[in-house]
């Protein structure tokens, strides 16, 4: 491997590993867990859950779920903290291709 491949192929990794650390949330110590975050937002907006997250919104950590209803996408925000619902709008009605 040459010089120059092997400089890249270390500067990818340290990239890649910097990246990977500041896209982990902080563990959290208090507050509810996915489990029932997720199910306070099917409360809201019954359906499947295609997708759930953990994300920092508007300097606050929550969990965020896209919920698939009659032909729409409901996108349900719950704090993280607390458990109460942050978000609940439309995502629009769901694609059939």
């Amino acid at each position: 491997m040459s010089k120059n491949m092997r400089a890249c192929t270390l500067l990818l990794a340290t990239i890649s590993a910097a990246a990977a650390a500041s896209a982990t949330p902080p563990r959290q110590h208090s507050g509810i867990s996915m489990a029932h975050a997720r199910a306070i937002a099917l409360k809201a907006a019954p359906g499947k859950v295609i997708s759930a997250e953990y994300e920092k919104e508007g300097g606050a950590w929550r969990y965020s779920f896209d919920i698939k209803q009659k032909g729409n996408i409901q996108e349900i925000g719950v704090d993280s903290k607390t458990g109460k619902i942050v978000e609940n709008k439309s995502e629009g009605k769901v694609d059939h291709d």
